[in-house]
């Protein structure tokens, strides 16, 4: 299939691309504040970047915004200059998964197969045998999935689903490249529980100020933003924030 010149541009408007600019840069900004240390492996953070990677997911779509973290974790990567180990390149995926499930806007077949592959790969080590309850944790994303629209699509239930998709990615991938014992598994479940409501709450906080401030340009320069995706349930009201 021919693709057009004109579908490029357009696909890569300057609002889009504009938007993709300031994502990356609150990345780069966000991935130097380290939030909390991961558990096997020195010198490995979550980071403030856990807090509001996945909302590129809605403004640009599931596939775009995937794209997008993905091309920020390998910029990011290469100017921090990173050591190129396994641990490191697989940190790369999680926040783009997350940023998939976040974008999906109907239930579809990705947002159920990534977890359950994740489990699959976790319960398949002889560690994560041991422990097979801790991958308990990335049913979630399938139960909020299975949930009525109406609550599957709410941006509480979505970076719910969205924060222990990356879990559930990073987890399966940590229990085959990282040496832990059954102990520590076991010990980092209310760590777990923690975080990733902290990391919740944080999305959801994430997405509401992002909704809020790209609605607040388009109506301030009267700019139609049709291919951002703003979610107008979601922009904190004018009238009580922006009334003179």
């Amino acid at each position: 299939m021919e693709i057009k010149p004109t579908e490029v541009k357009r696909f890569f408007s300057k609002k889009r691309v504009l938007f993709i600019i300031l994502f990356a840069a609150l990345a780069f900004a966000a991935k130097k504040i380290n939030f909390s240390a991961l558990v096997g492996e020195p010198n490995q953070f979550f980071t403030l970047f856990q807090f509001f990677g996945p909302i590129a997911g809605s403004f640009l779509g599931p596939i775009v915004g995937g794209v997008s973290v993905l091309l920020t974790e390998i910029t990011d990567f290469f100017i921090m200059g990173k050591a190129y180990s396994f641990v490191n390149l697989l940190r790369l995926l999680p926040m783009v998964f997350a940023a998939y499930y976040f974008g999906m806007k109907k239930k579809n077949a990705i947002g159920a197969v990534v977890p359950l592959v994740a489990i699959a790969a976790f319960v398949l080590h002889p560690v994560g045998r041991e422990v097979w309850f801790f991958s308990l944790f990335w049913t979630i994303p399938l139960i909020v999935r299975i949930l009525p629209d109406r609550v599957a699509n709410n941006a509480v239930f979505k970076s719910l689903g969205a924060t222990f998709t990356a879990h559930a990615v990073g987890g399966a991938a940590w229990v085959w490249a990282v040496p832990m014992t059954p102990e520590q598994w076991v010990a980092l479940i209310p760590v777990v529980i923690y975080e990733r409501l902290m990391f919740t709450g944080g999305i959801v906080a994430s997405y509401l100020v992002m909704n809020t401030l790209l609605d607040r340009l388009a109506a301030k320069f009267r700019w139609g933003m049709p291919e951002l995706h703003i979610n107008p349930d979601w922009v904190i009201s004018r009238k009580l924030f922006w009334q003179h």
